[in-house]
């Protein structure tokens, strides 16, 4: 690659290589970065090429890539973020993570678009960026701490407080397959175990300085589209008024809201548990990410009966959800302290919340007893049993291992029908959305190539109404569709929409946000100096996806792996949903219309001439 390379990126890609000690640079040319964009489309593209078939999650060839965006770490809001990504030792296939905080700017700022980190070392490391410098540096005596106590000790080594730090805690260092990684104390890149792959090379943190700013092509017009939200903030004020979840109540009414293991759709006590309920009990303050005003995030305090730290901020609508009304929790200080335990030991909430509930629905059915769990008794309910689950799963103590494994593989250990409501797809337990409610995002659910991904999308409720059409006009898009509609217009709805995630993605900027695609395409064409626009992006995002899908073709994902839990085909016990699920003959039969617009083949494989077509090499 050559050195030319366009405003909005660094062009550099700083290599570790933990085996060797070795610490390399490459650097990016303009055509690669067109194409690819950055964020979730580098990460997509290094592990497609660096990786072969057969490769161990949790072995050394495998490879960690953190990669910001040409957005990333620009003043404009919502641009603080960035994307890591590895096999995934949950999954088996491509995993990736969007996460948000000051780190993916601090990257940018220290002159790196990109880090690949590559092998494993022979004892405990961090890695230490400053200004274009990088360093090896010892973490033994870091080995076994907790994200907090970790981000002091190198804060303190490094004698600067705002290094940024992106971390594992004891779920990492035990390679729970579902660990995160921590971008300081309350962000975290969740979903597929990248935190595992980090631990299996005895990574510790990737700590992060820089002077530097973002180098932009237009800094006036950004100015525009910074002023543009400014005058907007109507749109986000109920994320800054409540951070995720404020509708939350109101999911027992729609049938959203998942509850005891994705089951029921009545929850009465839903409101002991709401950011309501929170805003007007714990919450001591709400936090932002980089250049951002929205100020999303919630701070929580206890005393009693249970002491939850604010430090460690507090739960969005997942943790909320998954700890809460799908275990059956009304007790609001237990869901805090179980959102408190994640960020402290480095855990994905929704599939330590999502295996624990499944767990929970084990013991109901008579699958588990206590004698196979070394007394850990966990009900439906019993806020104390999933608190100790939580200690037990991140250092893998007693049934802890078990539980460590995630969903899909405790349902296969155990057997005796427990597939029949093990939630998950792919192996990634699903977010806490209802695709009973919605067809077209049940579809997304089944083959987005991570598993079952709440956030690369389609919310059909969003587009039942023509107000909601005014970005895919100009794509011929222009017809609202009822939310259980899984014609071949909603397919190509929820393609268009994914695109548009992916595209978000790999800028990278925040869902939060309400940029349409227009205003996508101008604000990296500001940034770049690209004469880019909406056709141009979208047909980026194309060739991520396939990419993707080439990557979990290579490792023997099949058409039979892109289905959805038998549960989401059946009614709920009781509420709004009670009256039926989703239709498997339809969502299948739209499955193989989606590999059609794809340009896939009928087994879900991309045709070769839509990779020629892509320019995939």
């Amino acid at each position: 690659m050559s050195a030319e390379v366009s405003n909005g990126y660094t062009a550099k890609v700083l290599r570790v290589d933990l085996t060797r000690e070795h610490i390399t640079e490459q650097v990016l040319d303009n055509t690669f970065c067109r194409k690819y964009l950055g964020g979730a489309g580098f990460v997509t593209y290094f592990l497609w090429k660096e990786l072969s078939a057969g490769t161990d999650p949790l072995g050394p060839e495998n490879k960690l890539i953190f990669a910001t965006g040409p957005v990333t770490g620009v003043p404009l809001p919502g641009s603080g973020r960035h994307c890591i990504g590895a096999k995934s030792p949950l999954t088996g296939g491509i995993a990736k993570s969007e996460v948000g905080e000051f780190w993916g700017a601090e990257l940018r700022k220290a002159g790196y678009d990109i880090v690949i980190v590559e092998g494993a070392a022979s004892k405990p490391v961090f890695i230490s960026i400053t200004d274009g410098a990088a360093t090896l540096r010892d973490a033994s005596h870091l080995w076994g701490k907790t994200t907090k106590e970790t981000q002091k000790s190198i804060r303190d080594e490094l004698n600067d407080d705002k290094t940024r730090v992106a971390m594992i805690g004891p779920a990492g260092e035990n390679m729970v397959r579902y660990a995160c990684i921590m971008h300081g104390l309350y962000d975290a890149a969740g979903r597929g175990g990248l935190g595992a792959v980090m631990g299996s090379k005895k990574l510790k943190a990737i700590a992060v300085r820089g002077h530097q700013p973002v180098r932009v092509a237009d800094p006036e017009q950004l100015k525009v589209h910074r002023q543009w939200l400014m005058d907007n903030m109507e749109l986000v004020r109920v994320f800054k008024e409540f951070g995720t979840g404020s509708a939350m109540a109101s999911g027992t009414v729609t049938g959203n809201l998942p509850i005891r293991n994705w089951r029921l759709g009545l929850f009465p006590s839903v409101d002991n548990v709401t950011p309501q309920t929170i805003k007007n009990t714990y919450r001591v303050g709400m936090d932002s990410c980089f250049a951002c005003p929205v100020c999303c995030k919630k701070v929580v305090k206890v005393e009693e009966p249970l002491s939850v730290d604010p430090e460690y901020g507090g739960p969005e609508y997942e943790g909320l959800a998954v700890f809460g009304p799908n275990c059956c929790v009304d007790n609001l200080p237990a869901v805090l302290k179980a959102n408190e335990l994640c960020n402290a030991y480095g855990l994905d909430v929704l599939s330590a919340g999502g295996t624990i509930a499944f767990v929970m629905e084990c013991f109901e059915k008579g699958l588990l007893t206590a004698s196979d769990t070394e007394g850990l008794q966990l009900t439906f309910g019993d806020h104390e049993a999933m608190l100790s689950a939580i200690h037990l799963i991140a250092e893998r103590k007693g049934f802890g291992d078990m539980l460590a494994e995630g969903t899909a593989r405790i349902a296969r250990r155990i057997g005796k029908g427990a597939t029949e409501f093990a939630m998950h797809v792919k192996g990634l337990e699903p977010g806490m959305h209802e695709p009973r409610r919605q067809a077209g995002f049940g579809l997304g659910y089944m083959v987005n190539p991570h598993g079952a991904d709440h956030c690369c999308n389609l919310p059909d409720h969003s587009y039942t109404a023509a107000t909601a059409f005014h970005e895919l006009r100009p794509l011929g898009i222009t017809e609202p569709l009822p939310a259980l509609d899984i014609s071949p217009r909603k397919v190509l709805l929820l393609k268009t929409i994914q695109q548009k995630n992916i595209i978000r993605d790999s800028m990278s900027v925040c869902m939060f946000i309400p940029y349409d695609l227009s205003r996508m395409a101008a604000i990296v064409g500001a940034v770049t100096g690209w004469d880019t626009g909406v056709a141009e992006q979208l047909r980026v995002a194309e060739r991520i996806l396939t990419v993707a899908r080439l990557f979990n073709v290579r490792d023997g994902f099949t058409k039979a792996d892109d289905v959805l839990p038998k549960r989401f085909y059946q009614a709920k016990a009781d509420g709004v949903l009670s009256k039926g699920g989703l239709n498997q003959v339809e969502e299948e039969k739209a499955r193989d219309y989606y590999y059609a617009l794809m340009g896939w083949d009928q087994a879900g494989v991309p045709l070769p001439e839509k990779v020629e077509e892509l320019g995939i090499l």
